[in-house]
């Protein structure tokens, strides 16, 4: 497996979770893969379009584990990989894929597309294709809640390439400086685009940036399995409600696909080919499935009948994306101020 750091310890604790919790998150990161899965399959069909397209294939633990730690009323914002997190935040699978294919009843209007997905109604604000850019509107949705008093905190995911940008050293600067209610969690997959972590960053493990900024740091935990991710996020979740100051977290995962669906890295070449197999042995899948065999025998046939559910919910999804109307000249000008 990819090496985390000499010496360091993952974050791994985990508490009781019931069987009804581990069969949701079960369902949630397999609709996941298979949504993304269809996803790479209709834009390789043209029948998705756009520059580009961002999995969250290998992920899916990262992001079902975090958002089960949150309570409705908290804010989650993200970046152009988001497809996934709109999924886990319980936005449903048609407007999404309506979103994808540029119909009007897509979460958008068809007007946002892969990277821009947002839904006001789940407190989910994006989706955004500037690397690093959702930074410091976070810390300005974070503020919104001090200033209000709620218990209300921010959780904001961001790729291992966003913490060399500008916008994450003002951001996490300024929430420290002011405490404001944020996670800051990075998904830490090792490369950003085609540059490894350890060619980019002075610091590789890059959740002891916190100490720069006089905030907590928290764990690198295993971002493979969902379970461990739950509980940390838990106890963070916990940290910033009670002291009303931000936290840097990292989880280690791993793309399962290149960087976009145009990037063949993993065709051409024979080291991260190997690579790759190796991390498909900690597939999210494969350990949330293994919490349930080890723990609730004979369960198997409940989760064949999820896999089935889960491919019924993206194929209606695409029947309902291909129904959908494209967006007219009114919805084109509609939502402009000038």
């Amino acid at each position: 497996m990819k090496k985390v750091g000499k010496g360091l310890a993952l974050a791994t604790q985990t508490l009781a979770i019931d069987k009804e919790r581990l069969l949701d998150w079960y369902y949630q990161i397999v609709l996941i893969r298979k949504f993304e899965n269809k996803c790479d399959e209709l834009y390789h069909q043209k029948r998705i379009t756009g520059v580009y397209l961002h999995l969250y294939s290998g992920h899916e633990a990262t992001g079902v584990g975090a958002l089960a730690a949150l309570t409705k009323d908290d804010h989650i914002i993200t970046a152009y990989r988001d497809h996934g997190l709109a999924l886990a935040r319980g936005v449903h699978p048609n407007p999404i894929m309506a979103e994808m294919m540029g119909k009007r009843t897509g979460t958008s209007g068809g007007k946002g597309g892969s990277m821009h997905l947002a839904s006001r109604e789940h407190n989910f604000w994006g989706g955004y294709a500037i690397v690093a850019g959702h930074l410091p509107l976070a810390a300005g949705i974070a503020l919104k809640e001090k200033y209000n008093e709620t218990k209300n905190l921010v959780l904001c995911f961001m790729g291992d390439g966003a913490t060399n940008n500008g916008y994450f050293h003002e951001s996490l600067n300024l929430s420290a400086v002011w405490d404001l209610p944020v996670i800051w969690l990075i998904e830490n997959n090792f490369v950003g685009m085609g540059t490894r972590v350890e060619d980019a960053a002075g610091q590789p493990e890059l959740v002891k940036r916190a100490i720069a900024y006089g905030m907590k740091e928290g764990p690198r935990v295993d971002g493979q399995d969902v379970v461990a991710v739950y509980n940390a996020v838990n106890e963070a979740a916990e940290y910033v409600r009670k002291t009303s100051k931000p936290i840097l977290m990292e989880s280690l995962t791993y793309r399962y696909k290149g960087h976009g669906v145009s990037d063949k890295q993993y065709d051409a070449r024979e080291d991260l080919k190997r690579e790759l197999d190796e991390w498909h042995e900690k597939d999210p899948i494969t350990i949330v499935r293994r919490h349930l065999t080890s723990n609730f025998p004979d369960i198997e046939p409940q989760l064949d009948v999820l896999d089935l559910k889960a491919d019924q919910a993206v194929a209606e999804s695409v029947e309902f994306a291909d129904n959908s109307p494209i967006p007219d000249y009114n919805d084109l000008i509609n939502n402009i101020y000038v």
